[in-house]
């Protein structure tokens, strides 16, 4: 596999790249390969299913410990008022 280089990046963003990488529970190098991957992908490319269900888990663990509502109950909220 390539390896690449990135020079003189400026400290403000390798400590925020560093925040994003322990949020998503990975590691600075594996953040960055994630988002290189996706930048470089086609924005006319479609998800394949794989690509989509990887995407829901991705979004899931990052809200797990946040409370969710029922969409239905909100719904039900506004229309009371």
């Amino acid at each position: 596999m390539t390896q690449i280089l990135v020079r003189n990046l400026d400290e403000a963003v390798i400590e925020q790249l560093k925040k994003r990488a322990k949020l998503n529970r990975r590691s600075l190098q594996a953040e960055v390969q994630v988002i290189l991957e996706a930048a470089a992908r086609s924005p006319s490319e479609p998800l394949d299913m794989a690509g989509f269900l990887n995407l829901a888990q991705a979004i899931r663990s990052r809200t797990a410990e946040r409370p969710q509502t029922d969409s239905a109950e909100l719904v039900r909220e506004d229309r009371e008022r």
